[in-house]
C-alpha cells in the first residue's frame, strides 16, 4: 500500500504578480521588439542598451563570507555617510558595459553622462543605439534633446525586476563588502578599479544581464 498525499493546485497569482508579468511581456514584445524592429528598418546597425544608478557610500556592506571552522569571522565597520554613484550602461547581449563615478544624481550629470556614453559607444546616423532606463524624474533630455543615435524606452513603473543593470550593483559592491575604506578617496579607487575590471568581462556580464525574454537584435 503506497501513501498518498492531496497535490493541491497552485494558487492564482495575485494581482501584483500578475501586472508585474503584464510588464514583463508587454516591454519585450510590444515596447522593446517593436522599437529594435522599427530601428533595424532605418539604420545600418542598432543595439540594445540598459543603463541605471547606484549609490555607494561609506556605509558598511555585510556579507555572508566563509572562515576556517571554529575561528569566529569579523570585518572592521565605521560608518559614514558620503556617497558616490555609479552610472551603468550595459548591453546584455554583448557583454559590453559603460561606468561611470558620479558625485551627484541629478538632470545635470544625467544628461552630461549619457552624451559621453554615447561618444564611447559610438551613436550616431549609423549605430543606433536603443536605451532602456525606469522613470526617474531627473531622466530629462537636454533641451536639443538626446544625443544623436540615442533612442530612450521607459520601463514600466516600479518594476526594477526589468531592469537588467540592477544585476550588476552586486559586482560593483563586491570591491567593498566586509570592508572599511579608510576615507573617501579609498572608497572612490576601490570601485573605479571594479568598475574596470567590469569593462573587461563581457562574459560575466552577459551571464548577469541578459535575461530570457530579453530581445535580441537581428542586424
Amino acid at each position: 500500500m503506497h501513501a498518498c498525499r492531496r497535490v493541491l493546485p497552485p494558487e492564482a497569482p495575485s494581482t501584483a504578480c500578475q501586472r508585474r508579468s503584464g510588464g514583463q511581456r508587454s516591454l519585450q514584445n510590444k515596447v522593446l521588439g517593436e522599437a529594435l524592429r522599427r530601428a533595424e528598418r532605418l539604420h545600418p546597425r542598432v543595439s540594445l542598451w540598459a543603463m541605471d544608478e547606484h549609490r555607494l557610500g561609506l556605509k558598511p556592506i555585510l556579507r555572508t563570507a566563509w572562515a576556517p571552522t571554529g575561528q569566529p569571522f569579523s570585518c572592521p565597520v565605521h560608518p559614514r555617510y558620503e556617497w558616490l554613484y555609479i552610472y551603468a550602461f550595459v548591453n546584455p547581449e554583448t557583454g559590453e558595459s559603460r561606468f561611470w563615478i558620479v558625485p551627484a544624481l541629478n538632470q545635470q550629470a544625467y544628461q552630461a553622462v549619457l552624451a559621453a556614453c554615447a561618444t564611447s559607444v559610438g551613436a550616431g546616423q549609423d549605430h543606433h543605439v536603443v536605451l532602456v532606463e525606469d522613470n526617474g524624474g531627473f531622466h530629462v533630455p537636454a533641451k536639443p534633446g538626446h544625443p544623436l543615435g540615442i533612442e530612450i524606452v521607459r520601463l514600466p513603473p516600479y518594476a526594477p525586476e526589468l531592469q537588467p543593470v540592477e544585476r550588476v550593483w552586486h559586482l560593483t559592491d563586491a570591491s567593498i563588502a566586509n570592508t572599511c575604506p579608510d576615507n573617501f578617496d579609498a572608497l572612490e579607487q576601490a570601485v573605479g578599479k571594479q568598475c574596470a575590471w567590469l569593462e573587461t568581462q563581457p562574459d560575466l556580464i552577459t551571464q548577469h544581464t541578459l535575461f530570457h525574454w530579453w530581445p535580441l537584435c537581428q542586424n
